[in-house]
């Protein structure tokens, strides 16, 4: 007996589709046979179909480059012209005779094929286009379309001539512009990321602030301060950000400011009576030098001449986030004298006062993970660490007139090194050009021996390749911005100069020298001095100020003016002070008769002014010794005639 199905209906009536069931269901094919899909019938019709579009590619480059040769005929000789022509034709010729034949078998095979293939339908185009079975054999990615050849082969052709081409070209020094910091060493330079701003520190301890948008021909700064008080500024460093700069001066304390010169945060001393300065919260001596993390915001480094090299958190003022300790090969301590952060910030970098160049996993803080003993000469600072942009190559520039280059993956040797390169500050630095082709450098000078000088070598040669004159002083600091391409050098006699070239360069520089600078009021010009006199009638004196502003801000700064009126006291007294109604009899005593001084007679006469009346009528104490107290007398005061006639006749004498 057969099974009925879901609807009551046995099998023999349920072998075609019930509509009635169709339309409760709900499916549209109900009851129709499923279709099957051939997946190596599909590849094999994708891969015949890109066969026959590279195949479409390489006849389509052909052609054209037979164009371009039959031009380049036609051009050299008019003979060659009837042979060329004929050539072609027939090579035509051949050629549509051959993709006749190629297009009617691949025909008839995509007809033989149509027939045996199951699967989905075919799109119109891959349908229509015909397969070439003897360019099989060819597989891959699907050529570019002959277009984006075209514009590759010209990028690419454009690549070469501009590796060809000479790096020195792209140094942008055609132009430069002054900015008068002071008159000592400018030792600190600092540019934010977007090339905005420069700042400006040095010998004289203070901190400027340049902005290229708002300064005009003038060159002026918009803001000057001494964030370090009296302390050399060594290091200024923009963060990642642009909203921080990390201060770095001869005292312990780093600090950081922010965009307008308020401070942020400052480190915290340590205790330089403990032995391990890893135990300390901060560093206990002199600082060299600090750098910004690349990426994480708001952590720094810095390193101090008690021997470590500590990290920071702006977040955390109060205790380092940890400590490296340079060590010599017989693992005595070594003050480090500038240090770094690598590219991708998993490396730091420092250079010591015996020469070597020590760099650390920024997450091991106990053994270094590099360690060259003998980098640049012992007893010499090492002044600068830098890694290229690639973040292979570390430039060291030695305290012995030498510039070195190391390779950090094979870091037993340096790959190239330069001297003659005279340095006579601590804080002389070098910096890669933004396509990491060139190395940057200043030398100084004696004064009055010369100019000082930039220098750029070749990365790949380490060749001296070009070289500026700066002034004649020493080139202290130098920083190429890779975003505006404009170099900016600090030197030792107070100046920041910037290097531009209009065409190579963005915006920086090129903003404030095409605005003019602003004239004098009117009013200014018009004004006379005048000559101050204290003393001089009123007719004679300047009229008072209308406003009383100035007035007001000054008395409030004085504390008797600004002191404010004590109201009277209520009750016994407070503070020192004696209540107005005596509450008590010493306060009464002491408000009517202690500090009563309106008696100003001689006390003498004021005694005796009672002494008839106390022998008249004696009350108190005369009455008790009236029979044992012996008379009272009194001197007589006596005129300086009578004391001169009783004077005894030697004292006469000797006058």
């Amino acid at each position: 007996m057969e099974r009925p199905g879901p609807s009551g209906v046995t099998g023999s009536d349920a072998s075609g589709p019930d509509p009635q069931l169709a339309v409760t269901m709900g499916f549209t094919g109900f009851g129709k046979k499923a279709r099957t899909f051939d997946l190596e019938a599909m590849f094999e019709q994708t891969r015949r179909t890109a066969v026959e579009r590279s195949r479409k590619t390489l006849e389509a480059r052909e052609k054209e480059e037979e164009m371009n040769r039959e031009k380049e005929l036609r051009r050299q000789s008019e003979d060659l012209e009837p042979t060329s022509s004929s050539s072609n034709v027939a090579r035509d010729c051949s050629k549509s005779s051959s993709r006749d034949t190629s297009s009617s078998e691949s025909e008839t095979s995509s007809e033989s094929s149509d027939d045996e293939l199951i699967g989905p339908p075919l799109p119109l185009k891959m349908a229509e286009e015909p397969v070439n079975h003897m360019e099989e054999d060819i597989l891959g990615p699907l050529p570019p379309p002959l277009g984006e050849d075209v514009e590759d082969d010209d990028d690419d052709d454009d690549d070469d001539s501009e590796e060809e081409e000479n790096p020195v070209q792209k140094i942008p020094d055609s132009h430069e512009i002054t900015l008068k910091h002071g008159t000592k060493t400018v030792s600190a330079l600092g540019l934010d990321p977007s090339g905005a701003r420069l700042v400006t520190g040095g010998y004289d301890y203070d901190v400027k602030f340049w902005d290229f948008a708002g300064m005009d021909a003038s060159f002026k700064a918009f803001r000057s301060l001494q964030p370090c008080e009296c302390h050399q500024i060594k290091s200024l460093q923009y963060s990642n950000t642009g909203d921080m700069i990390l201060v770095v001066s001869g005292s312990s304390q780093a600090k950081v400011i922010d965009r307008d010169g308020f401070e942020v945060m400052e480190c915290i001393k340590g205790d330089q009576y403990i032995v391990d300065m890893a135990n300390t919260k901060g560093h206990t001596a002199m600082l060299h030098t600090g750098s910004w993390h690349p990426k994480i915001k708001g952590e720094f480094v810095t390193c101090s001449n008690d021997a470590t090299v500590r990290t920071w958190e702006v977040e955390n003022p109060k205790k380092q986030k940890s400590v490296f300790k340079p060590r010599t090969m017989q693992g005595k301590k070594v003050i480090p004298t500038t240090c770094t952060y690598s590219r991708d910030g998993n490396l730091i970098a420092a250079a010591c006062q015996n020469g070597s160049i020590q760099i650390w996993d920024r997450n091991l803080t106990v053994h270094p993970k590099f360690h060259y003993k003998q980098a640049h000469d012992p007893g010499t600072d090492t002044s600068c660490v830098t890694f290229s942009y690639d973040g292979n190559v570390l430039a060291s520039r030695g305290g012995d007139d030498t510039l070195k280059l190391w390779d950090i993956r094979q870091f037993n040797k340096p790959l190239f090194s330069a001297s003659g390169l005279p340095t006579m500050f601590p804080m002389t630095d070098c910096c890669f050009s933004p396509d990491d082709k060139l190395i940057v450098t200043g030398t100084s000078v004696q004064r009055g021996c010369g100019s000082g000088k930039l220098v750029f070598f070749e990365r790949r040669t380490f060749q001296r390749v070009y070289e500026i004159d700066i002034t004649d002083a020493s080139v202290v600091r130098c920083l190429w911005h890779p975003k505006l391409n404009q170099i900016m050098v600090g030197t030792g006699n107070g100046l920041a100069k910037v290097y531009y070239d209009p065409n190579k360069s963005q915006r920086g520089a090129k903003l404030c020298v095409v605005k003019t600078q602003r004239k004098a009021k009117q009013a200014e010009t018009l004004t006379q001095d005048y000559i101050i006199t204290p003393h001089a009638l009123p007719m004679f004196r300047e009229p008072r100020q209308r406003s009383t502003r100035k007035q007001l801000e000054k008395d409030r700064l004085d504390p008797l003016k600004s002191h404010k009126p004590e109201p009277p006291v209520a009750g016994p007294g407070r503070g020192g002070r004696v209540g107005t109604h005596g509450g008590t009899l010493s306060s009464y005593i002491v408000k009517n008769i202690a500090l009563d001084k309106t008696d100003d007679s001689n006390p003498r006469e004021a005694i005796l002014r009672h002494a008839k009346a106390a022998e008249d009528n004696p009350y108190w104490v005369s009455p008790a010794y009236s029979k044992t107290q012996p008379k009272t007398m009194f001197a007589q005061v006596e005129s300086d005639d009578e004391e001169a006639k009783n004077e005894p006749e030697w004292k006469k004498r000797k006058i």
